[in-house]
């Protein structure tokens, strides 16, 4: 296989975001594309087979493209450059940035940072109900409260409801202080997060004391006709089946909704199913509702989520195997039972 050197000119000052802190970004790429790359004298050198060189070439333009628009590169940046560059797709990367949902309150812009983060946002924008599964750390809520926020900025909704399940992970918290808002609000901060990190704490408290932006527990949605409202359901795999009908037939006119869930994560006591479960089997062939599933790639927290979430999901895949492997045998142990009779 015949070894290629490819220069690559890297202006200066992007240098440090491209590169990493003590290289870092640089080594990865190394490794995971088997080049090696000299900077030396103001020229940068990629060697290494020719598709190798061609691939961290196309890397590097990609991370090189993300800080001339003002991104600060991360390590998730360079490991879904990486990701993609093996699929041929390394050049959306730069057309997802260009996807600009609003910013926060300290200025950080809020856009889709994956391919699957930037169908589901697509989806928000074109169906009036919107369904976005998948792992911890993909940005279902969060993208959904900035897709809100936005639109309530823009008069495009008069109002923002969120809701998920008062459920315990696991755990029975006993009796909590305080008024009624005051027990309910520990399950709703994940919620209140999101809504002071790109709204504000003050513009949050003026809209929520006219009753244009409301956080509460599912169980107040019952009875209710929602109109001209941005609905996000949150932790929907913890609601039973009778909980998501009733949410999904408060909808009215003009509202949208979002519905994110992940089964992998499921507090419901006992073995009865799911609402979210249930709703994907029931509503899977209706025209105006999507379905997006995302998965360990779109996870845009510490790279080590990633590595955790992969890591559960090959032991639950080798749980399955081995107890279809077991039944497997035990129905084989019964066939010839009954033919020795």
């Amino acid at each position: 296989m015949a070894i290629v050197e490819t220069m690559i000119d890297i202006p200066a000052e992007h240098e440090r975001n491209v590169f990493g802190q003590f290289d870092s970004f640089l080594k990865k790429m190394e490794r995971t594309l088997k080049v090696t790359m000299v900077s030396r004298d103001g020229l940068f050198k990629v060697i290494g087979p020719e598709q190798a060189a061609s691939r961290a070439e196309r890397v590097l333009h990609t991370l090189i493209g993300l800080s001339k628009r003002g991104n600060v590169i991360t390590e998730q940046n360079v490991d879904y450059a990486l990701s993609l560059v093996f699929e041929e797709k390394d050049e959306k990367l730069l057309e997802i940035d260009g996807d600009l949902l609003c910013r926060t309150v300290s200025g950080k812009p809020v856009k889709p940072k994956t391919l699957g983060q930037k169908e589901y946002v697509d989806a928000i924008r074109k169906k009036m109900i919107v369904f976005g599964l998948g792992p911890a750390g993909t940005g279902k809520t969060y993208l959904a409260m900035a897709m809100a926020i936005q639109a309530f900025k823009n008069n495009e909704a008069g109002r923002i409801i969120l809701t998920r399940p008062a459920i315990e992970a696991g755990e029975k918290l006993g009796f909590l202080p305080g008024d009624l808002q005051s027990k309910i609000d520990p399950y709703l901060r994940p919620l209140y997060d999101a809504l002071y990190e790109i709204m504000g704490a003050d513009s949050y408290l003026h809209n929520a004391e006219k009753g244009l932006i409301e956080v509460a527990p599912l169980a107040y949605m019952r009875g209710r006709t929602l109109d001209n409202a941005y609905i996000i359901l949150d932790e929907a795999q913890n609601t039973t089946p009778a909980q998501m009908k009733m949410f999904l037939t408060r909808i009215g006119f003009g509202s949208k909704v979002i519905v994110t869930g992940d089964m992998s994560q499921r507090d419901l006591s006992g073995d009865g199913p799911s609402g979210l479960d249930m709703a994907v089997k029931v509503l899977g062939k209706i025209e105006d509702i999507a379905f997006v599933r995302l998965s360990d790639k779109d996870i845009v927290r510490h790279p080590l989520v990633q590595k955790i979430v992969q890591a559960y999901e090959a032991y639950e895949s080798r749980s399955r195997d081995r107890e279809k492997k077991r039944r497997s045998g035990e129905d084989r142990q019964r066939d010839g039972r009954r033919r020795e009779r």
